[in-house]
């Protein structure tokens, strides 16, 4: 190898790594961004300003507008960590469970303690629609898949069900909207006697989805 060739090579090695190391140091900021913005939103509220979130995290504006371009990339950034975490701890939660009930009450309960735990989050991420190149829509149809696909075999096994039908295929999806609806109207209702609890409310979303909304089964939890 002559000299120029070992020197040029050297180079991009040395170029190469601070390249990587560079980017290495972008994905850790983007992610310590976002934490902190996660922080802001929960204490601050879903309206939270961009100047409100970088006060709150001890950095100037620009420093979000140049991760994120604007409040709306940050939102669509914050969404897709939100219901990433949503999709893991649903899902594990049905997984953990071997009878039908219990994995169906397990998800609602789930969903809604997460919810439950920062409204003011749950809120910033499920208020603005999405659009087809928002970056949160693939983590929400990912989501919506996987628990889906867990509901409509817990639903199968139920009813010692051999093969889904046509109508039968909608009903994961039907009752995901369901869950969603009553818990947001749920989070919204003041504190008072008239509001259930988190576990009684559970329990109820449980025994519409799996006996109907007539039914006074209770179910066996573990």
């Amino acid at each position: 190898m002559s000299y120029v060739n070992k020197i040029t090579e050297e180079f991009d090695r040395e170029t190469d790594g601070r390249a990587a190391r560079w980017e290495a140091h972008r994905t850790a900021r983007h992610e310590e961004l976002l934490k902190l913005a996660r922080k802001a939103v929960h204490k601050l509220g879903p309206q939270v300003s961009m100047e409100d979130i970088a006060g709150h995290a001890r950095t100037s504006k620009p420093v979000y507008y140049r991760y994120f371009g604007d409040k709306e990339g940050l939102r669509q950034a914050l969404s897709a960590m939100v219901i990433n975490d949503f999709r893991e701890r649903v899902i594990a939660a049905g997984l953990a469970k071997e009878d039908e009930i219990s994995a169906l009450h397990a998800m609602v309960s789930a969903y809604l303690e997460l919810a439950d735990n920062s409204p003011n989050l749950y809120f910033f991420v499920t208020s603005a629609p999405r659009s087809a190149d928002d970056e949160s829509a693939g983590a929400l149809n990912t989501f919506f898949e996987e628990a889906s696909s867990l509901m409509s075999e817990r639903l199968l096994k139920l009813y010692d069900q051999r093969a889904t039908t046509a109508t039968l295929d909608l009903w994961p999806r039907a009752a995901l909207g369901m869950v969603r609806a009553a818990g947001e109207q749920w989070l919204s209702q003041p504190p008072g006697a008239n509001k259930p609890s988190l576990q009684s409310l559970a329990t109820e979303l449980t025994n519409w989805l799996a006996y109907g909304i007539a039914s006074t089964r209770t179910p066996t939890t573990r």
